[in-house]
């Protein structure tokens, strides 16, 4: 408002009430109109409400000569106004600037006072923290007075409790332990530090506080003109529901509301209201409050005391001084252009219009509501936007229900079995979004021939596309699975580097028996789980999605069929031929599938196999009789031993001593075997390691 025009309605008001007042207390009531007149409000005229948490508005105004405008927010709500806010001047004049409600952080404010006060601090704790200030304590009738030296916290004894203990420096130079805890009242007679203590309690008052941050628009013309300011700021997510209405003639019908919630605090008076479906990335950052960053000291040289310095010898060239005082300052201008390098963005802007898509077709009248749904809908950008074709007017702290689809669609029903713990299938529908819109996900109450039939959830369906909604349970349909599977068969082996590999195939089935126990046909889709490594062999799905197979069965009035679904799963074993015992080898020869080349160089690895067994059979039964004999020319020496001190034994002696030698006979032709044996064995281990490198096909 104009001060002339302040000062003109000032002056009527004041004839008509008889109010006597001088011209002073005029002028200074007329300042205060007009500056109350230049923080002018911008009534908000554009709202867009996303599925992400936040909020477009824009609001617009004209400002009079000598206004600027006043936009009110929270104080959560900084960050994404300092972030999104633009500004358009409509009428050639120019912004001077924007100005608004400065925030610092509690912990910085609270640093610059000479004490600190954390929770559950006692008093003598704080008082300690003043040292050198004068205090006057109240203990009835007399009142001491001094200066601070320390407080402390006295800990609890036989004799007396935990107490609060201050030492005071009194006027007379005394100094005196006085005990807080028995004082009536504690008063601190600086004036300079009573007014820090208000401002500490204030500030920490002030942090706790949702009080109301302001930006104001400045100016520097002096004429009227047209201003628009659009931002972003959290808001609720709008939420859609959907009624989906089925009836015996006709094709079914779609019903979608919006549900909006006003949490601005203030009304929203006939604005253009506008829901986006879609969730662009959005993100919060701290703009609001100051941010301080921690600057390194540095001192020059001259400032410390010289230390003696120990100077080692060189043994190499070094840099010059010279050389490296260039390197340093070539690193230190690379680095102050880096850093003074300024990024370039750009501001968003208002939203462009959107032409409205053609009206919907006229629904039947049954079981719908006679709210007419009035909303454009089409694209923006790769979101979907309804654009509420008539202004709205939602009061604060309220919601509304807004109608923004209401159209006929493709659907029909079916019954689905997903497997999930019960033997009935589900009611089902089939939605095929024929709208040409976007259906934003939402739950979706079903009516069927007027009734109430269920509730399903549906995601975002976009135009063209399908899906399926579970709304019930059919009781009148048992679907019972059984499982079963065949040995697996091997169908390749290869070999390469002394690596058998063998591809082999197991045949699972499972086949769902389905009993309708209704006495009308229905339409049933199979879910069958989709598992990696696995392939289908008798069935064909109609439908297939990320984690199952959906296959489509008609089923006859009270019929029972069963529905075989046959699955293959392919996979490799792989072992090293040198593990393999001849016996497991010959399995793999008599394979129908391997040639006649594979089969005769597995045959001769086998045989080989077989030799060296025989060979180490052979050495182990040497060593065998070895062990024997070994064992028994012990025994005989230690009878010789026994014997030769025995009179009349001396034939027995020899006895046992022909014994010995034919023993020694006998362990060295062994011996003589055992080595050969070994010597067999090493050949026929050589041979085979080059048959196995050899195998390949």
């Amino acid at each position: 408002m104009h001060p002339v025009i302040a000062q003109s309605r000032w002056v009527n008001f004041r004839e008509a009430s008889g109010v006597k007042t001088d011209m002073k207390t005029v002028s200074v009531l007329l300042a205060l109109s007009a500056w109350l007149a230049q923080a002018a409000d911008l009534p908000v005229k554009e709202v867009v409400l996303y599925k992400h948490g936040v909020g477009f508005f824009e609001r617009s105004g004209r400002l009079a000569v000598g206004e600027s405008a006043r936009l009110d927010f929270d104080a959560a709500q900084m960050n994404d106004v300092l972030k999104s806010l633009t500004i358009e001047e409509r009428g050639g004049g120019k912004i001077s600037g924007l100005r608004y409600d400065a925030m610092d952080p509690l912990s910085h404010t609270l640093a610059s006072f000479p004490f600190h006060i954390d929770a559950g601090q006692p008093l003598s704790a704080t008082l300690d923290q003043l040292k050198g200030a004068r205090i006057e304590l109240q203990f009835g009738n007399e009142t001491v007075a001094g200066t601070i030296v320390t407080g402390r916290l006295v800990a609890a004894s036989e004799k007396q409790p935990e107490h609060e203990q201050l030492t005071l420096l009194l006027d007379n130079g005394d100094l005196r332990n006085v005990d807080l805890g028995a004082s009536s009242g504690v008063r601190l007679t600086d004036p300079k530090l009573q007014e820090q203590f208000k401002d500490y309690l204030g500030a920490v008052a002030g942090a706790r506080s949702k009080e109301k941050r302001s930006v104001y628009i400045d100016s520097t013309d002096a004429k009227e003109r047209d201003i628009v300011a659009s931002y972003t700021v959290p808001m609720p997510v709008w939420k859609s529901s959907y009624r989906l209405i089925f009836t015996e003639k006709g094709q079914p019908a779609l019903e979608g509301w919006a549900i909006v919630d006003n949490t601005t605090g203030e009304d929203w008076d006939k604005v253009n209201l506008s829901l986006v479906s879609g969730r662009p990335i959005s993100f919060i950052s701290e703009l609001y409050a100051p941010r301080y960053l921690d600057r390194p000291k540095a001192e020059l040289p001259d400032d410390r005391a010289a230390a003696p310095v120990i100077h080692e010898g060189a043994y190499d060239q070094p840099v010059s001084a010279s050389a490296a005082g260039r390197a340093f300052a070539e690193q230190s201008g690379q680095g102050r252009a880096i850093n003074g390098r300024l990024g370039s963005g750009a501001g968003g802007g208002v939203l462009g219009s959107i032409q409205a898509a053609a009206a919907p077709p006229a629904l039947a009248p049954a079981a719908q509501s006679t709210i007419v749904a009035d909303a454009a809908a089409g694209d923006l950008g790769e979101l979907f936007e309804y654009r509420i074709a008539t202004p709205v007017t939602i009061r604060k702290n309220e919601s509304a229900m807004l109608p923004f689809l209401q159209q006929s669609l493709e659907a029909r029903k079916l019954l689905i079995y997903s497997q999930r713990g019960s033997e009935h299938p589900t009611n089902a529908a089939e939605l095929t979004n024929t709208t040409g819109k976007t259906l934003d996900g939402g739950p979706i109450t079903v009516y069927d021939d007027g009734a109430y039939g269920g509730e399903a959830l549906m995601e975002t369906l976009k135009a063209g596309d399908k899906r399926l909604i579970s709304y019930a349970v059919d009781l009148g349909t048992r679907v019972t699975p059984a499982f079963g599977n065949k040995a697996a068969v091997v169908r390749e082996i290869h070999a390469s580097r002394g690596v058998l590999t063998s591809v082999l195939a197991a045949e699972e089935t499972r086949t769902y028996t389905i009993r309708n126990v209704d006495q009308k046909a229905k339409t049933l889709i199979i879910e069958h789980p989709l598992r990696p490594g696995y392939t289908l062999l008798n069935q064909k799905p109609s439908e297939k999605t990320s984690s199952a197979y959906r296959f489509e069965i008609p089923l006859a009035p009270g019929a029972t069929r069963e529905f075989p679904v046959m699955e293959e799963r392919v996979y490799n074993e792989t072992h090293s031929i040198t593990n393999l015992t001849p016996d497991a080898l010959l399995v793999y020869v008599q394979n129908r599938d391997l040639n006649a080349t594979a089969r005769n160089q597995l045959q001769r690895i086998a045989d080989q196999k077989s030799q060296i067994g025989e060979t180490q059979r052979a050495a182990e039964d040497s060593e065998s009789q070895i062990r024997d004999l070994t064992s028994d020319e012990d025994r005989i020496r230690r009878n010789i031993e026994s014997l030769n001190s025995v009179s009349g034994q001396q034939q027995q002696v020899q006895n046992y001593a022909r014994q010995l030698d034919a023993h020694e006979q006998q362990l060295a032709a062994l011996r003589d075997r055992q080595a050969g044996l070994q010597k067999k064995k090493s050949a026929l281990e050589a041979d085979l390691s080059k048959m196995i490198d050899g195998l390949s096909f």
